[in-house]
């Protein structure tokens, strides 16, 4: 085993990605591409918050989805607080530094936008951010698109895709998603780099959201 330091980034790094590994299952939206853009997000947020610890921060955004389930789990509230068990497991045998464990552990299960555990300290407030930030713009829409279609849901109501006469239901019609979630994420992000980046990303879904619809209903 390499010998690391808490400040041995890319040792860490490295060990970090074979853990979160050796439990991905076939979601194409939470995978190891998804962990590289997260910990990407978290680099630009850390620059805006130099007193947040990084090791904390590398930690929890390749751990924050060791379990992940559906969408639609009845049991999805409880995901990441089961991600912050595992991951908490899994790092104290490696000798990831004791002290920084409940500060992972806490940055993992305040990511979860389903779970509401609020985030106390600021390297989960960065953490929530760089997950959720993800979930935004062209690539957030890819991936809204890809997980309703393993949750088989329709791309949109058939006559009223802008939900203007029905109530929303992102189980049901995948554009729903983007108002009854991702158009609240900007105004909930904890830091203001986030949120600015949030808000641009933002307009692309909305700007989709009205084209998209122009389409469906063939005007």
């Amino acid at each position: 085993m390499l010998e690391r330091t808490p400040t041995d980034f890319a040792a860490w790094r490295t060990q970090l990605i074979a853990l979160a590994a050796q439990d991905a299952g076939t979601d194409g939206a939470h995978d190891g591409a998804h962990l590289d853009r997260v910990w990407r997000n978290a680099q630009a947020l850390l620059a805006h918050h130099p007193e947040a610890d990084r090791l904390v921060v590398l930690a929890a955004s390749y751990l924050h989805d060791l379990v992940n389930l559906p969408k639609n789990d009845p049991a999805r509230n409880q995901a990441s607080r089961r991600s912050a068990e595992l991951a908490r497991e899994l790092l104290a045998p490696l000798g990831f530094p004791p002290e920084k464990l409940d500060a992972v552990t806490h940055a993992i299960e305040a990511h979860s936008f389903s779970a509401a555990i609020p985030a106390t300290t600021i390297e989960a407030k960065i953490v929530q951010d760089a997950d959720r930030l993800d979930g935004l713009g062209l690539v957030g829409l890819a991936r809204m698109f890809y997980i309703a279609g393993r949750m088989e849901s329709g791309l949109a109501h058939p006559t009223d895709p802008l939900g203007d006469d029905r109530a929303h239901d992102d189980r049901r019609y995948a554009l729903d998603h983007i108002v009854v979630k991702l158009d609240k994420l900007p105004d909930m992000m904890q830091t203001e780099a986030a949120r600015a980046v949030g808000r641009e990303r933002l307009e692309q879904l909305i700007t989709f959201r009205a084209q998209f619809a122009a389409e469906w209903s063939g005007i």
